[in-house]
């Protein structure tokens, strides 16, 4: 009882968070910039035509073309208002759904062959816990606009309830969902990806290392051959789980980056819910993962409100890792603790796998 009353004012808050949804370009305005995005779901097409919480085994497969809103600033998704507003919303230019995986998996390859060989890359995005179709959608066209990836972006979209109370629901999902990611994961492979980038958000995370464990426990080393970067965003994983999961993918694809937070509200609600202290994407310490190859990037110090997604809601999280390289270059050098090497921003090495990015005003603060 003590617990429920400690999570109640937080479900509260996350139930109550108005929801980005899926709206058409108005028919009398011209797009000034156009983002596309391909979709894999597991998600059963309700009696209202919509997409929802309940799951089927064989995917859906589709593409959205969004008008991005000019001059909007990084890191917001419109709430939904009365008016449609091409200037602040990313509004659906257009929409297909494909009749089979051969057709999804040859319309990705035109894709492909439109852009030069070495700009051939793919990212996919795995949605977390309590999210709704059009919001996963709408977060990767926020993303590939944001980070100016220039890849391919494409999302997965597994059956989570939408719902603050679904966290039991959603768990069990994610697990059903396995099949359907590697599946979009070989399909991009066979399209003809030069390099695939997974991102996974939150239960998302846990899925994506759930598939590629389940990829190399079938055919050892097949993740690390298909896959060119992991990105794990506020992950929601027991940390022993991650280890043990982890101990069946080898080599680990590269690079291989946690993102954390101890000011993960969500997820000290996750552990609430768990009996446990923490999660993996707001744990204190880094040294118990030390052994592994992974980075971890702690970004507490950008964090706030909710703080579950700071990689998506930090405009100065975004301008920094726009340019993650640098980032990485940094770290390897040792820089421990120089200002200047990153704008605005200090690194401190914590071990050999963790990184605390602070702003220099919160430092000078």
């Amino acid at each position: 009882m003590t617990r429920l009353l400690i999570a109640l004012p937080l479900l509260f808050l996350m139930a109550c968070t108005p929801r980005p949804a899926l709206r058409p370009f108005p028919a009398n305005a011209e797009p000034v910039k156009l983002e596309s995005v391909f979709v894999s779901t597991t998600r059963a097409l309700g009696d209202d035509r919509q997409f929802g919480n309940a799951r089927v085994l064989s995917p859906a497969y589709l593409r959205y073309d969004f008008s991005v809103p000019p001059n909007r600033e990084a890191a917001t998704l419109a709430e939904v208002e009365r008016v449609t507003d091409p200037a602040t919303e990313f509004l659906v230019t257009g929409a297909v759904r494909y009749a089979s995986a051969d057709i999804f998996r040859s319309e990705i390859r035109e894709a492909m062959l439109q852009r030069p060989p070495k700009e051939r890359e793919a990212l996919i995005y795995v949605h977390g816990y309590n999210n709704t179709f059009d919001q996963g959608v709408l977060r990767v066209a926020q993303l590939a606009d944001d980070f100016k990836l220039g890849s391919l972006a494409l999302h997965y979209s597994w059956p989570s309830s939408g719902s603050a109370l679904g966290y039991e629901y959603d768990k069990d999902s994610m697990l059903y969902a396995r099949d359907g990611l590697e599946d979009l994961i070989r399909t991009v492979a066979a399209a003809g990806a030069s390099r695939i980038l997974l991102v996974g958000h939150s239960m998302g995370a846990q899925l994506i290392v759930e598939a590629l464990r389940q990829i190399d426990i079938a055919e050892p080393g097949a993740s690390r051959r298909m896959i060119d970067g992991v990105v794990l965003v506020s992950p929601d994983i027991d940390d022993e789980v991650f280890r043990a999961q982890v101990a069946r993918i080898t080599p680990l694809p590269q690079p291989f980056i946690i993102f954390i937070s101890r000011r993960d509200r969500a997820l000290q609600l996750s552990a609430l819910l768990t009996g446990q202290q923490d999660r993996l994407g707001n744990m204190e310490s880094f040294r118990d993962l030390a052994d592994l190859d992974v980075t971890i990037l702690d970004v507490t110090s950008f964090s706030s409100g909710i703080g579950h997604f700071t990689l998506a809601e930090s405009p100065g999280l975004i301008r920094l890792l726009s340019d993650l390289g640098s980032v990485d270059a940094a770290f390897r050098d040792e820089a421990a603790g120089r200002i200047g090497l990153l704008t605005g921003v200090v690194l401190t090495v914590q071990t050999a796998t963790g990184i605390i990015l602070s702003p220099i005003a919160a430092i000078a603060e």
